[in-house]
C-alpha cells in the first residue's frame, strides 16, 4: 500500500507542523512459534476458522473507527460484514505460523519490556493491565501505577472479536520505546479484561501495537509510529517489514536495504485508514483470473482474505480445485496437493509470486490428496486483506509521509 505521512499530516491537527528532521533508524527483530499444521502436514481447521473470524472483527472496527473518526462511512463500508463466530529494526517471531509477528517493546518509567504483535491493520497499542482477571493469566501485566510517566485518560475502550468477546479497559498515556525510537504522551490501553483470543495458549504475546493510521484508531489518537515522527524519533517517515522464516524483522525509520533485491514497485494508498491499495489481478497458473481490487496489506492477517464472488472467480482458473465448506469450514477451497498451481498477486503493473509453500495450507487429512488454498472467502467482506500467506514473499514498506506501500524481492 502506498501510504504518506504528509498527507496523514493534513488530516491529523498533531502532525500539520512542518515535518521534523528525523535521527536515526531502528530495527526490531521478529519472531514465529505456533504452525497452522501438525507435524504431518495436517492442517489445524479450528485454528484457521479462527483466524479467518479475527481477520472479520479486526475489519469492523477499523471501519466503525473510521466512521466515529472521520464522521463518514468508509467508501468500501457496506455494511454486510458479519462477525463469525469461531467453533529500529525490531526482530519478529511468528506466532501461530504467520497470524501474529511479535517483537519487543517497551513501555513506562522506569521501562517495562513487553511482547507484542505488530499489526498494519490496526492502529491501538494496548496492554493487560494489573487488574485484567479474564484471560489475561501467563502475560506480562502493564503496571500503570509504577510508572512515573502513565496518565490515566479518563477513558474507557471496548474491541469487539470474533468469537463474540471483548478486550476492554482504560486508556492511559505513557512513554514507549520500540527498537530505540522512545516516544513520550502515547496512548496506551490498559485492560481490564481480554478476549477468549488474547488467553496465552492462542495469543503468545502480551499485547498488540498498530501500525496503521490514526483514522481507523478506536482510541481515537495516534498510533506510536505517526506519534514518533510527530515528535522528529526515526530517520523516515516510513518502516519496512520482512516476514519469513528466518531473519524477519521491523525497521522503523526506512528500509533495510541489505535484506532488498532489486527496486520497489510503490503502489499508491487510495483510501487512509487503513494500508489500503488496489490489487491489479490475482493470478493462477499465468493468468488473470481477477482484476482491479481494493485491498489491505496487513501483516496481522494469516490469510489472504476476499469477497466470495471475486474468490470463487479465482479457484475456477485452479484445475482440480473445490469448495470446501463441509471439509475444512465456509469460505475455504482445495486443490489436488500434487498440482500446487502457479499463483501471484499484481500491484502496479508488476506480478510477485506466491510460493507453493505459503499458498498450500497443508492437507485436509492425513493422507488427504487434497490441500487447502491460502486464498479464502468471506461474506461481505468488500476488499481483500492480503496477508502473510502473500508478504512473506517479499519485502514490504510502509511509507506514511509519502502515502504508499512498496514491494520488493527478498535479497
Amino acid at each position: 500500500m502506498r501510504s504518506s505521512f504528509i498527507q496523514l499530516f493534513s488530516l491529523l491537527p498533531l502532525l500539520v507542523a512542518a515535518v521534523p528532521t528525523f535521527p536515526k533508524t531502528n530495527v526490531i527483530p521478529l519472531t514465529k512459534r505456533v504452525k497452522l499444521t501438525n507435524e504431518d502436514g495436517v492442517i489445524d481447521t479450528d485454528l484457521l476458522k479462527r483466524q479467518l473470524a479475527r481477520v472479520t472483527s479486526k475489519v469492523q472496527r477499523g471501519l466503525s473507527a473510521f466512521e466515529k473518526n472521520t464522521g463518514s462511512p468508509h467508501p468500501n463500508d457496506s455494511k454486510k460484514l458479519k462477525a463469525k463466530r469461531a467453533t529500529g529494526a525490531v526482530q519478529l517471531t511468528d506466532d501461530q505460523d504467520g497470524a501474529l509477528w511479535q517483537g519487543s517493546i517497551s513501555v513506562g518509567t522506569p521501562a517495562s519490556t513487553f511482547t507484542v504483535d505488530f499489526d498494519t491493520g490496526s492502529s491501538d497499542l494496548f496492554l493487560p493491565g494489573t487488574n485484567c482477571r479474564v484471560n489475561c493469566q501467563g502475560h506480562k501485566l502493564y503496571n500503570t501505577a509504577s510508572s512515573s510517566t502513565a496518565r490515566d485518560q479518563r477513558r474507557t475502550f471496548s474491541l469487539a472479536f470474533g468469537d463474540g468477546s471483548t478486550v476492554q479497559g482504560e486508556v492511559f498515556t505513557d512513554t514507549v520505546t520500540v527498537g530505540g525510537l522512545t516516544v513520550t504522551s502515547q496512548a496506551v490501553g490498559s485492560a481490564s479484561q481480554y478476549s477468549t483470543g488474547f488467553a496465552l495458549d492462542e495469543f503468545p504475546p502480551d499485547g498488540l501495537l498498530g501500525m496503521g493510521f490514526e483514522q481507523i484508531s478506536v482510541f481515537g489518537n495516534n498510533p506510536f509510529f505517526q506519534t514518533a515522527i510527530a515528535q522528529g524519533k526515526p530517520t523516515a517517515g516510513e518502516f519496512g517489514v520482512k516476514l519469513a522464516t528466518s531473519g524477519s524483522e521491523l525497521f522503523l525509520g526506512g528500509v533495510d536495504t541489505k535484506l532488498v533485491s532489486g527496486a520497489f514497485t510503490q503502489v499508491p494508498v487510495t483510501q487512509v485508514g487503513f494500508w489500503q491499495v488496489t490489487l491489479g489481478a490475482a493470478n493462477a497458473n499465468g493468468r488473470a483470473a481477477v482484476r482491479n481490487l481494493d485491498a489491505i496489506i496487513d501483516t496481522g492477517t494469516t490469510l489472504i482474505v476476499g469477497d466470495s464472488t471475486s474468490v470463487g472467480e479465482f479457484y475456477a482458473a485452479v484445475p482440480g480445485s473445490a469448495d470446501a465448506s463441509n471439509t475444512v469450514g465456509d469460505g475455504f477451497f482445495t486443490f489436488p496437493c500434487n498440482s500446487v498451481p502457479a499463483v501471484s498477486l499484481t500491484f502496479a503493473g508488476k506480478a510477485f509470486t506466491v510460493s507453493a509453500a505459503t499458498f498450500n495450507l497443508g492437507q485436509v487429512s492425513a493422507g488427504s490428496s487434497q490441500c487447502v488454498g491460502g486464498i479464502v472467502a468471506e461474506d461481505g467482506l468488500d476488499f481483500w486483506v492480503v496477508g502473510d500467506v502473500f508478504l512473506q514473499n517479499v519485502y514490504t514498506s510502509f511509507d506514511v509521509t509519502n502515502h504508499r506501500v512498496g514491494f520488493a524481492a527478498l535479497a
